[in-house]
């Protein structure tokens, strides 16, 4: 249907806001000056809520009030009732040392939390000085002119004064029903927009918006992860099994007719050697400083689980625009329908754009108007519907110069043919296009009471990216297979595919996700931002790991639902709250950099959890050996204080060790992890009992040193077996860490200077330490060959944890 001649000219070639004003019912504010935001900032101060930082006490009570703290309470309690004044004072500064310890890496934890904090500060659209421009969201004051999008969150309290929209704001009210809010009506700060766009003008910022506080657009969760909670569980089971032991060694006691007091010590010893005093805060610490790494390498962590859970992920849904491609659309060619020209074409589909040009589809169809069309005002514009990523069209409604009253709509071609008949040589036509890579756009114009007909095609050519191909190909090197997702034809995600070195037969959508589906094929086509979650929902359930790319508002069920919910760099806010991780640079560096260190940083944690699991066996059975060897505790609370310190908390710098990244997905299999720890807690007991032995009958040593001698034992046995689990291969293959060899440095000073001076235990000669030292490093090259060995063992091997 041929346009006036009119409607040659209009407004869709402009880019800037304020000829976008002229062609609306209300007007677009005009903002402030930079002057007068300043004067308002000085006046309302930033937009921002202070956080509540919990006082000195606070934190010092929740460091006293946890069971690790009951139990060294406990004991320092103990040692008062049996008037040991000067080991209850002792004791009590181990205590202090621990909480100032805990303190110190938890401050470590927070300070990199920070800096991730400042690089995922929300910001905001405004108009500044006449120009519109992106700022801090925490800069906002009142009146300033802001943009509202869709897939924003409100970062104040707006009145709109152009457009409208569809919120939700149920995080603030509690309703879940979306709010349609239009010219005069306030949207709250935190409120998501569903739909819509509109702008306005800033009612109320900070503290003084209408619920009291600003939502954070992006929280940084710092709840423990799924490992973390199966590791504790673990370890609980373990305390168990323990308590089992120590039962039976208390009895045992007894029956030698130990004393009452005695025998509490013995039983606050075996109580204090099953609990894994440092475990949270390793967690936390290690997920922490992968996270202040992956911030430099393009992805922010929003969820600190999110390192660990990307170290098993084996299926990755990635995004096509932007992410595969490099998101620079381009017209390629223009099909006008017979009665219509291509510069009709693009002034229809001008009309449906956004005027600031944001988005790149809707910049390159501006950018080729406004060559062609001499611009003006002559339509008038009554409403701009934009895109709805529900319906995947944007309409408008004009009335031209002639006055007849128009609509427009612009969008994908299956869902213009809902509302417009499209002949099969268009179809064809439009398969010959996408089949090229080409995005494919239908415009369709509709007059007063009378049906839509389809105006024309306009083709846009996103390329791949550079690196896609080579970034997929480093996915499927780390065992993680991609799965194109897009909402674009299948035509056009084949091309890409082909391109970018995935399978290009597309797989069904809708309904159409099974078991069979998901292993053959790596394209997913004509996807809804709903099919998405149900995606996600069947790789999972067919037993995958999933990241999941998004962008979109809608996007935002299945990136909470993946495991790995991924924000691409050009997502929208909602897309970035609900994601565990936010891509800072277009393309998949980010998640390959993301899997690498997540790999790292489980090999860090299993080193780590293996030496606790080690530890806790071999400390209670040598208890239960000294009991029945001996007749007598070779273990006493003090020394298992010490223990506590110098191994549970030094061994954190694990955290920095230089580790080589496995090539398949890492998952806790804690059976295999129990396995391992007990072949080399029985490794370690034979070693420090055979220490003991020789001292108590070959050496003739007093019980007190030989005491200090299976102190003496357990603490350099423990560095042994740090140097032997964290290799891969050979315990002289790969370098430790600066901080690991600095740790082990001063671990080894305070043992050795305890022993020597009779601080806190019976001092033992040079001689006795050189030896232990010695024994200790031939054990490790002992038991570095053991593990070769058992690792070629069939049907034992598998079960040793690398």
């Amino acid at each position: 249907m041929p346009l006036s001649a009119s409607t040659s000219s209009s407004v869709a070639g402009t880019s800037d806001a304020e000829t976008a004003a002229e062609s609306t019912t209300t007007a677009i504010p005009t903002g402030l000056s930079t002057a007068e935001a300043q004067q308002r900032r000085g006046r309302f101060g930033p937009n921002v809520v202070g956080e509540t930082l919990p006082s000195f006490r606070r934190l010092l009570l929740t460091k006293l009030w946890a069971p690790v703290p009951w139990l060294l309470e406990g004991a320092i309690a103990l040692q008062i009732l049996l008037g040991a004044y000067i080991e209850a004072a002792i004791i009590s500064l181990l205590l202090a040392f621990n909480i100032a310890l805990s303190l110190a890496q938890e401050q470590r934890a927070s300070a990199a939390l920070s800096i991730l904090r400042k690089r995922l500060e929300p910001t905001a659209r405004v108009c500044r000085d006449g120009k519109w421009h992106r700022i801090p969201a925490a800069e906002l004051v009142p009146d300033d002119a802001i943009e509202l999008p869709i897939g924003s969150v409100s970062p104040a309290d707006v009145r709109v004064t152009s457009g409208s929209v569809a919120a939700d704001q149920s995080m603030l009210t509690g309703e879940s029903a979306l709010v349609d809010i239009s010219v005069g009506a306030t949207i709250y700060a935190g409120a998501i927009v569903k739909r819509g766009h509109a702008f306005g003008v800033v009612a109320a910022t900070g503290t003084r918006t209408y619920f009291g506080r600003t939502v954070e657009l992006v929280r940084i969760a710092r709840a423990p992860s799924a490992e973390q909670h199966t590791v504790l569980a673990t370890v609980r089971n373990l305390g168990a099994i323990n308590g089992v032991v120590a039962l039976a060694a208390l009895g045992y006691a007894l029956h030698l007719g130990f004393a009452t007091a005695e025998l509490l010590r013995l039983a606050l010893t075996m109580l204090l050697a099953s609990v894994p005093v440092a475990l949270p805060a390793t967690f936390t610490l290690s997920a922490a400083l992968s996270a202040l790494t992956l911030s430099r390498r393009g992805a922010l962590l929003t969820s600190l689980s999110a390192v660990h859970e990307a170290a098993a992920m084996d299926v990755l849904c990635s995004d096509k625009t932007g992410t595969l491609t490099q998101n620079t659309a381009e017209i390629a060619e223009i099909v006008p329908m017979p009665g219509f020209t291509t510069e009709q074409i693009l002034h229809l589909a001008a009309l449906t754009c956004e005027p600031t040009g944001d988005e790149p589809l809707d910049a390159a169809i501006l950018r080729a108007a406004a060559l062609r069309d001499n611009i003006g005002v002559e339509d008038h514009m009554t409403r701009r519907e934009p895109f709805d990523p529900d319906t995947k069209m944007s309409q408008a409604c004009f009335q031209a110069s002639d006055g007849g009253q128009m609509r427009v709509a612009k969008g994908a071609l299956q869902a213009i043919e809902r509302i417009a008949n499209v002949e099969p040589d268009v179809r064809r036509k439009a398969d010959d296009l996408a089949s090229r890579g080409n995005r494919i756009i239908a415009v369709a114009v509709e007059a007063a009471a009378t049906q839509a007909v389809l105006a024309g095609l306009i083709a846009l050519s996103d390329p791949p990216r550079e690196d896609a191909a080579s970034l997929i190909a480093s996915l499927r090197d780390l065992g993680v297979r991609t799965v194109m997702v897009t909402g674009d034809s299948a035509a056009t995600a084949t091309a890409i595919a082909r391109d970018v070195g995935l399978r290009p037969e597309p797989g069904p959508h809708g309904d159409g996700f099974n078991r069979a589906a998901l292993s053959g094929f790596d394209v997913f086509a004509r996807v809804m931002p709903e099919d998405k979650y149900h995606l996600v929902q069947a790789f999972q359930a067919s037993g995958h790991v999933v990241g999941m790319c998004g962008d979109g508002v809608n996007d935002a069920p299945a990136l909470r639902q993946a495991q790995v919910g991924i924000a691409v760099a050009s997502a929208s806010d909602a897309a970035k709250a609900a994601a565990a991780i936010v891509l800072t640079e277009p393309g998949l560096s980010g998640v390959v950099a993301a899997i690498i260190e997540g790999r790292m940083a489980f090999r860090r944690l299993l080193t780590y959890t293996l030496n606790m699991l080690v530890k806790k066996i071999e400390v209670v059975l040598l208890m239960a050996y000294g009991l029945i060897a001996l007749h007598q505790p070779v273990i006493t609370p003090m020394i298992m204080i010490i223990l506590l310190v110098t191994n549970d908390f030094l061994t954190m710098s694990l955290t920095t060790d230089h580790v080589e990244p496995r090539r398949e997905p890492q998952n806790w299999n804690m059976k295999q992890i129990v396995f391992t720890a007990a072949f080399f807690g029985g490794c370690k007991l034979v070693f420090s009992a055979g220490i003991v032995a020789v001292g108590a009958f070959g050496g003739q040593l007093s019980p007190h040193a030989v005491q200090t001698l299976a102190f003496l034992a357990i603490a350099f046995g423990n560095q042994s077996m740090i140097y032997v689990l964290r290799a891969q291969n050979h315990l002289w293959d790969s370098k430790p860490s600066r901080w690991l060899v600095f740790s082990s440095v001063v671990d080894t000073a305070i043992v050795c200077g305890l022993v020597l001076s009779g601080v806190l235990v019976t001092a033992l000669p040079l001689p006795w330490v050189l030896g232990v030292g010695i024994a200790a490093a031939g054990f490790a090259l002992v038991l570095d060959q053991v593990r070769g060995l058992v690792r070629r063992v069939p049907g034992l091997g598998h079960r040793i944890a690398r």
